[in-house]
């Protein structure tokens, strides 16, 4: 047993050497080899040893092995364990960076306008319905066509007014008559003069009589007013129309104009003739030129608005009354203003604010890496003061610098100095534009 325990230690102790000195390549490190070439030795020597010594190295060697272990469970217990409980909980409390999308502050040229809603209405605009009732006879129109003043457009059942008129032209011409016989008589002295003024009034009256038939036949003559175009047609022929019965609408669309309110204290940078651009949803893409031609005499009390009237040329009757529109009114030079996308500015109670993208400051022994990228990014809430909208963009007035990162999607899962990953590509398409009421 002696002999083999010997040669153990020498095999495991020639290999362990072996491979420390590069002379073969084992798969097992070389501290394997001497540490089994040590417990072999120990266990030679405790065979070489007497009984009453073996027992007391053994006995020494279980004290030793019992105390390392002792000892390595307390420090593992109070003072690894702790360590490893606090970097566990920083870990799980820790946030997670938190993907959004960015966009840098830029910088644009805005021309200062007034803007403001309001709704087109037609030059002039009726809904053309009868002074008198009856049945219709004929119906000279289309709907939708484009008509000149004095066109007919609907005929009401005349005939009792054409035999009235015919009584009355009879009464006129034995009036007439009686006049005339009456002035003979006169001339010979043979009457007296208040036949005469009888004969003259019972002729004015007769006149009278015609006159006011012929008024009536011309109102069921209607005609167009004005040149414009009418609207749908509301009346069939046959059908019977009460006074005012709206039988179809006529507009002037050119040119066509829209009011719109502004607050009172707009009114030092209006004036009458200044320009005016028109926007409708109907024909995106598109603006008209027009000027103002009328601001109100007085500011609504309750609103402290006030009412302004825009004209623009319609030539192809683009614009039709009623439509939503968004008028911008030139009021100074063009000037440079720093602009964020609006989905960049957070709308609150306490203020309006943004998070601006920042590098997270180095911590210690990471100065190097900090100077090495960007990756290590927090947020920091800032608050602005904003100014005009255009379209997608928002001007800010104070509280950012241009070039500055700005987080445009993603804010509700943020907290300052939380940290974030850019991902701009996969950020969500612009929203189609709305229609507005």
């Amino acid at each position: 047993m002696n002999w083999f325990l010997l040669a153990l230690i020498a095999l495991a102790a020639a290999a362990g050497a072996s491979e420390v000195a590069g002379f073969v390549k084992i798969p097992v490190p070389s501290g394997v080899f001497f540490a089994v070439a040590g417990l072999a030795a120990l266990f030679l020597i405790l065979r070489l040893l007497p009984l009453r010594a073996r027992r007391v190295v053994v006995f020494g060697l279980t004290f030793v092995v019992l105390a390392g272990l002792s000892g390595g469970l307390c420090y593992f217990q109070f003072f690894i364990k702790p360590q490893m409980v606090k970097g566990f909980i920083a870990a799980a409390f820790t946030p997670k960076p938190t993907a959004v999308t960015a966009e840098k502050v830029a910088k644009e040229t805005w021309p200062p306008s007034l803007p403001a809603i309001g709704t087109l209405h037609a030059y002039q605009g009726i809904d053309v319905a009868p002074q008198v009732a009856g049945i219709v006879a004929a119906v000279h129109f289309k709907s939708g066509q484009d008509v000149e003043a004095g066109a007919p457009l609907v005929d009401i059942d005349d005939s009792v007014d054409q035999a009235d008129l015919k009584n009355g032209m009879a009464q006129l011409k034995n009036a007439e008559v009686s006049l005339e016989r009456q002035q003979q008589l006169m001339i010979g002295g043979n009457t007296a003069k208040a036949q005469l003024d009888a004969a003259l009034a019972t002729r004015d009256s007769a006149a009278a009589s015609v006159e006011r038939t012929k008024a009536i036949i011309a109102q069921k003559k209607i005609v167009a007013p004005f040149a414009g175009r009418l609207g749908i047609s509301k009346v069939d022929v046959g059908q019977y129309v009460a006074v005012g019965f709206s039988m179809v609408t006529l507009q002037q669309l050119d040119p066509i104009y829209v009011d719109f309110s502004t607050p009172e204290q707009s009114l030092r940078t209006l004036a009458i003739g200044q320009e005016a651009r028109l926007t409708v949803d109907a024909l995106p893409g598109q603006t008209f030129a027009g000027k103002i031609s009328a601001i109100d005499a007085r500011v609504s009390q309750d609103t402290r608005n006030v009412l302004v009237r825009a004209e623009f040329p319609n030539p192809k009757h683009k614009l039709l009354p009623g439509m939503f529109a968004q008028i911008d009114i030139a009021s100074g030079q063009p000037s440079d203003v720093l602009t964020v996308p609006r989905t960049a500015i957070i709308y609150s109670l306490y203020g309006d604010n943004v998070f601006v993208v920042k590098p997270a400051p180095p911590k210690e022994g990471e100065a190097q890496a900090a100077e090495k990228g960007h990756d290590n990014l927090i947020v920091e809430r800032r608050f602005v003061r904003v100014g005009a909208t255009r379209g997608e963009r928002v001007a800010v007035l104070d509280g950012l610098k241009e070039g500055e990162m700005v987080v445009t999607s993603g804010q509700i899962k943020l907290q300052p100095n939380f940290p974030v990953t850019i991902d701009n590509p996969g950020a969500l398409p612009p929203r189609a534009e709305l229609p507005k009421p």
